[in-house]
């Protein structure tokens, strides 16, 4: 599961790539390290159909099931401590800090974001995932090369109102998340469950903005290919290396 990434090229350039119209945000400066529930840019198809660039937080909405169960150890220990518990008022406030990666896209929890209206560009130079086959559990970062060009994940947004934290209460924000695959030969050196699922063509990033319904762009998630991948840092928690 890919919870770390760094975007650090200039938004200017992401705009350009990415052919959006609009950047809501355009003073952001590089993010060396995004982390679930923080906020950074993502590229969608506005109301009018143009693109634009907007910053969103990191965790798409968690399923029914997940938040249930949460609840419910979260009422088993007020329970144990004696105290009374209000189950529908507990349930409807629990904490939902986001589900960054999609993998089973066949769930009827994810059929809702992956049709036209809700699909987007996530920018990235590099991504990170923990050591887990070695067992040091040190990130390891991935680049297209040493360079670290420009990319994007293939992504979902939406609003949505939930509790992020318990000291906010409910709060309505954007939110996004991107879909995973198979791992290739690089991250699966190092990470063998998955890896996200990268666009870096114009041709597949606008098929994936594209009308085109999930079945005709389902097939993008799939793992790069061996060899298209480059381990470029280890063991930080930021990629703060300038792009070339």
């Amino acid at each position: 599961m890919c919870n770390l990434y760094a975007s650090t090229r200039m938004r200017s350039e992401t705009v350009r790539l990415a052919r959006a119209m609009r950047d809501r945000n355009d003073n952001q400066p590089p993010l060396s390290a995004v982390f679930p529930d923080y906020p950074a840019p993502v590229v969608i198809r506005g109301e009018d159909g143009a693109r634009e660039m907007r910053d969103m937080r990191w965790g798409m909405p968690s399923s029914k099931k997940a938040l249930f169960d949460a609840a419910s150890k979260r009422a088993d220990k007020l329970r144990a401590k004696g105290q009374s518990v209000d189950f529908p008022q507990l349930l409807r406030l629990e904490p939902d800090k986001g589900t960054t990666n999609i993998r089973n896209t066949a769930s009827p929890h994810w059929k809702p974001w992956l049709g036209p209206d809700r699909r987007c560009l996530v920018p990235f130079t590099s991504f990170s995932e923990p050591d887990q086959v070695g067992g040091s559990l040190q990130p390891v970062w991935f680049a297209l090369d040493e360079r670290r060009p420009l990319a994007f994940f293939a992504g979902v947004w939406t609003p949505w109102t939930c509790v992020r934290k318990i000291k906010d209460g409910e709060v309505t924000c954007d939110v996004f998340g991107f879909l995973t695959t198979d791992a290739n030969a690089e991250v699966g050196t190092y990470h063998s469950k998955a890896m996200p699922v990268i666009l870096t063509t114009p041709e597949e990033r606008d098929l994936w903005l594209s009308d085109a319904p999930w079945e005709q762009v389902r097939h993008l998630q799939r793992p790069l290919p061996d060899g298209a991948l480059k381990v470029v840092a280890r063991g930080d928690r930021k990629d703060e290396a300038l792009p070339g």
